[in-house]
């Protein structure tokens, strides 16, 4: 016979396994005593050890460009930070915000970046996750580039290390693009250790701030944003960054809109700049 406390048990570990469903967040875990469950206590103690060696693991730069290259959208590039390795990098973040060597210079050897003059500039950046780079870089990608490529043109892809968001600024200025995006590993967390997100800055410069940019964060699919679905929103704020000659908190996501915005910058009569 089932005793009411049986079924309040249960009816409670129905709830929060309904609730679960919709969220990575650690809920309804549950309790041994006074203390976790032992499970719950591994789960977080595996989460954390992802997170941590997310943050340090390295990027395997020709691993990636090899990938790069079979999308055709011309040879990657490898630009480093002033961060000298992943130590200084995580204590002087202003220094992966620079690059090593000025990336338009004559003399900067095998690192120095062709003008382009392309639309729209690539920036591959292992940030805080080069796991997320390595993962779901390459196929967003190819997502942008189906969504983009059919109204914009864009340069070679540049592969970035020790980078913070700002370095783009530099890589685009460089090249001669009118949009700078940053592909970039995410801070990991004990949900998720390899998120990647976009940074879209219109008109990139050195002096940039970010006020001036905007980003889709979160990609990850299943449970993250899909790749198509983020490529669509940076081809809505492209565009709309063209209407308005800029990029920031002034401009918002018109994605939803019925019509996807092309080159023009023309957008639906129902938007809101």
């Amino acid at each position: 016979m089932t005793t009411d406390q049986e079924r309040a048990s249960a009816d409670s570990q129905a709830f929060w396994t309904g609730l679960r469903s919709f969220t990575q967040a650690r809920i309804g875990l549950g309790r041994a005593g006074d203390a976790l469950p032992t499970r719950r206590v591994l789960e977080f103690a595996a989460a954390h050890a992802a997170a941590r060696d997310a943050v340090h693991l390295p990027l395997e730069v020709p691993a990636l460009c090899a990938r790069l290259a079979e999308l055709d959208v011309g040879a990657p590039v490898h630009i480093r930070s002033r961060a000298r390795d992943r130590a200084e990098y995580l204590r002087r973040p202003d220094l992966g915000r620079l690059p090593a060597v000025d990336p338009g210079a004559a003399d900067g050897g095998p690192a120095r970046l062709a003008h382009s003059g392309a639309d729209i500039g690539l920036v591959l950046a292992d940030g805080l996750s080069a796991r997320a780079l390595t993962t779901h870089g390459p196929p967003t990608v190819t997502a942008l580039l189906e969504v983009l490529r059919p109204h914009w043109s864009i340069a070679p892809p540049v592969v970035a290390t020790q980078a913070r968001v700002a370095l783009g600024d530099h890589i685009g200025a460089a090249l001669g693009v009118t949009t700078v995006l940053v592909l970039i590993g995410e801070r990991p967390g004990l949900s998720v250790a390899d998120s990647l997100g976009v940074y879209l800055t219109h008109r990139p410069r050195p002096g940039r701030t970010d006020a001036d940019r905007n980003c889709v964060s979160n990609i990850h699919p299943p449970e993250g944003t899909g790749y198509r679905r983020a490529a669509e929103i940076v081809a809505a704020l492209i565009a709309g960054s063209r209407r308005l000659d800029r990029s920031g908190v002034t401009l918002k996501d018109t994605s939803r809109d019925p019509i996807l915005p092309g080159p023009s910058g023309r957008l639906s009569d129902g938007e809101a700049g």
